[in-house]
């Protein structure tokens, strides 16, 4: 018998000029497209070395993609010679509000765990079936999966009318043959099967359950999307590299998204960190909100840097192994509903559309903004009528109701704000870079963005002690943060100096040893990996800014003697902008001093 003593290394290391609507662009220079598809906009940009060259929102129709994505292009490209522009990069909330909105396709999951643990504890949803086989934790198969049950729980799925199945093993990440053939037996039944090992090669059985049912469950919506932008490029005969931006803050490939569309949840709160990043100052601890209609999103930055959810999103309950960027959201945003109960008043978390001054049928933040002389372009006699209401159940004049809606709403934001900032104190800190261990976050700093971001961050100001910053563009920083993020990825890589073999299963690797391999070599086959793998899903050599986030080496004794030891290094491509972003931010910043508003 083989058992495992732990000899534990813990590494983390851790423009200026104003562009109309149908000026040409200077073809002199290499230009990048952003694009965020939101729940209720979609917005679109241009950055080159002039900085922000063209932005446009349009509708989000979720049943319509196409439309929307082909209408923000058509027009950020017009007049342009697409051969200067180098690629594209996309993020969305449409796979993140489907999860929310618990509006998901049903899809099934095949599960094998051996003795010790039992699969049903974390099911995942109705067409979700245990069955028999087993490997150790050595990789080394004790019991031969029962493929005829196999067989029964497929035909039972494809008569329900699934289509996309997630497959896992409890111990697949060492040795991946059981998911392999369970794939190879159900797989002409379904459109899409997911393997646990592929999804993620990190530990915990019960999170990487959830990671394949999650990355099953969004297949067919970041499909439809996948579709509507090829489509769209295609249309109007763009042909450039598309990139995705994942929840890390980090993009891939848009054909390589396909097979790991969970990377596309929570991109939109990572679109509001990039976004950010470029003008938070690197010597400050700093919170970013990210105000929309129906939610605010937040962030933290320490010294520039975003901190990092250290196990993987946690959403509508889910605990996944997706890596991602901390944030945290709250049902607070400008159209959030106004009402009031036995005197008092609350606001949201529920949105029952936009506000009344945009035709809505109840009371918002917004409308407050219009009855306070803050915004315009709506209708401000209904949003009076609105908040009219509000007041005389509050027993004050119109404008003192507005104010207090108003402040509540900025009051409220911020105390989520702390709680956020509590929760992530009560934890050790982790960063996109390294661990910061017994650090305590104390930010003095707010950036603002997202539509109402002016008018929210001038409350901010007086009612906090705060600082506060707008980023520049507010309105589509999102996008901008999404154009200038640059390609990331992650390598696991596992190595048994006993049976002298290392592997790889996410990158579908396995390699034989020679005797005397060590953590130093174990080190340089990872990073090697990791590079080839970067540069496979369209990372620039000069953004390949590489960390080791985890090395671990354990004893392996049999009758008292060390045989061999058992090593796992985990390597990342660091999240973070491109190379050449100073110069494009320092563009933009410029624009906003001046005045410029590209359209």
């Amino acid at each position: 018998m083989i058992i495992s003593v732990s000899n534990v290394i813990d590494t983390h290391c851790p423009a200026s000029r104003r562009i109309r609507r149908n000026d040409p662009i200077d073809q002199g220079q290499t230009m990048i497209i952003g694009l965020d598809v939101g729940g209720t906009h979609t917005d679109v940009v241009l950055v080159g070395e002039n900085g922000l060259e063209r932005r446009i929102k349009v509708p989000t129709d979720t049943s319509a993609l196409f439309d929307a994505v082909f209408s923000g292009l058509e027009h950020i490209t017009r007049d342009i010679d697409i051969s200067q522009i180098s690629h594209a990069v996309l993020s969305t909330t449409l796979t993140t509000n489907a999860i929310v909105q618990d509006k998901l396709p049903a899809v099934g999951m095949i599960v094998t765990s051996g003795p010790g643990i039992d699969p049903e504890n974390f099911r995942t949803c109705e067409h979700y079936y245990r069955v028999a086989g087993a490997m150790d934790h050595s990789g080394r198969e004790i019991l031969k999966p029962d493929e005829k049950a196999v067989e029964d729980a497929a035909s039972r799925m494809r008569d329900s009318g699934i289509e996309y199945v997630g497959v896992v093993g409890k111990f697949s990440i060492r040795n991946p043959a059981h998911e392999k053939r369970i794939r190879e037996i159900i797989s002409p039944m379904f459109e899409k099967v997911f393997l646990g090992h592929n999804v993620s090669g990190n530990f915990s059985f019960p999170r990487r359950i959830t990671t394949a049912f999650l990355n099953a469950s969004v297949y067919p919506l970041h499909k439809r999307f996948f579709e509507a932008v090829r489509q769209s490029l295609d249309k109007k005969g763009i042909q450039i590299p598309i990139y995705i931006l994942k929840a890390d803050g980090g993009t891939m490939d848009f054909e390589t998204s396909i097979d790991f569309p969970g990377q596309s949840i929570l991109s939109g709160p990572a679109a509001s960190v990039m976004g950010s990043i470029g003008f938070a100052a690197d010597d400050e601890e700093t919170i970013v909100l990210d105000i929309g209609g129906t939610t605010t999103d937040m962030a933290v930055l320490i010294n520039g840097v975003p901190v990092l959810a250290p196990y993987g999103i946690e959403i509508a309950e889910h605990k996944t192994l997706i890596r991602a960027l901390h944030s945290y959201s709250v049902g607070l945003g400008g159209d959030s509903t106004v009402r009031v109960e036995h005197g008092h008043l609350f606001i949201g978390p529920d949105r029952t559309g936009p506000a009344m001054a945009y035709d809505g049928p109840e009371p918002t933040p917004t409308d407050a903004l219009f009855v306070l002389g803050k915004a315009q372009n709506g209708d401000r006699e209904k949003a009076e009528k609105g908040i009219e209401a509000i007041a005389q159940l509050l027993g004050v004049s119109t404008a003192e109701a507005a104010r207090r809606i108003f402040d509540q709403t900025c009051r409220e934001i911020l105390d989520s704000a702390r709680q956020m900032v509590s929760l992530i104190n009560s934890r050790p800190v982790y960063t996109v870079r390294e661990a910061l261990h017994g650090h305590q976050i104390k930010p003095t700093r707010l950036l603002v963005l997202g539509g109402p971001a002016p008018m929210f961050a001038e409350n901010f100001t007086a009612v906090s002690d705060y600082q506060v910053s707008v980023v520049p563009h507010w309105d589509v920083a999102n996008a901008v943060g999404t154009a200038l993020s640059r390609t990331t990825c992650e390598v696991t890589l596992f190595a048994d100096t006993y049976k002298l073999e290392a592997s790889a299963p996410e990158e579908m690797f396995i390699q034989a040893l020679k005797p005397g391999f060590t953590m130093a070599d174990a080190t340089e086959m990872a990073t090697e990996l990791l590079e080839k793998k970067a540069l496979r899903e369209g990372a620039s050599s000069g953004d390949l800014v590489t960390d080791v986030t985890e090395a671990l080496e354990f004893n392996m004794v049999r009758d008292f003697r060390m045989i061999g030891k058992n090593i796992r290094i985990k390597v990342q491509v660091r999240p973070g902008l491109i190379g050449q972003y100073e110069k494009i931010i320092a563009q933009i910043k410029k624009q906003s001093r001046n005045g410029d508003h590209p359209c």
